[in-house]
């Protein structure tokens, strides 16, 4: 028993040390890889979204390239270096004129020069036709009491 608790501890203790030390080089940490728009009226007008990331790493991040995966998307991001520490953003357009009718998960792929080489992030929904659900188009109706 005494051997198990003498391993168990010095695994925690190594897993410990090794989680604080920051990654060699660029490294492009995202705050979350997925957005999901929900039920989005096609007549509508754009949506956009921005995945934020830091540089978790040891020398500046620069993003070189971000592939979309459909014409309904448009991606701006800054070519400027984000250096260890700081924060950037990856701001992704959807035109839902664009694009059929039905649920959709777009991929957009994002390189730079981090440790990880290409890091992946998604938008999901619903493109409907007309009015999104939850909300009822009424019209006025005028009653008559005897």
């Amino acid at each position: 028993m005494r051997h198990i608790l003498l391993t168990l501890s010095a695994c925690l203790a190594f897993a410990a040390g090794y989680a604080e030390k920051p990654v060699k080089g660029a490294h492009l940490r995202l705050e979350n890889a997925t957005y999901n728009f929900g039920d989005v009226p096609r007549k509508g007008g754009d949506l956009v979204h921005e995945f934020r990331f830091t540089n978790d790493g040891t020398e500046p991040l620069v993003l070189l390239r971000v592939i979309i995966s459909c014409s309904c998307l448009k991606a701006d991001f800054s070519k400027r270096p984000v250096a260890p520490g700081d924060s950037g953003v990856v701001r992704i357009t959807y035109q839902p004129h664009k694009s059929e009718p039905g649920a959709f998960n777009k991929v957009i792929q994002v390189y730079s020069n981090s440790v990880d080489g290409r890091d992946v992030i998604t938008v999901q929904g619903n493109s409907i036709e007309g009015q999104p659900r939850g909300k009822v188009k009424t019209e006025k109706v005028k009653v008559k009491y005897k």
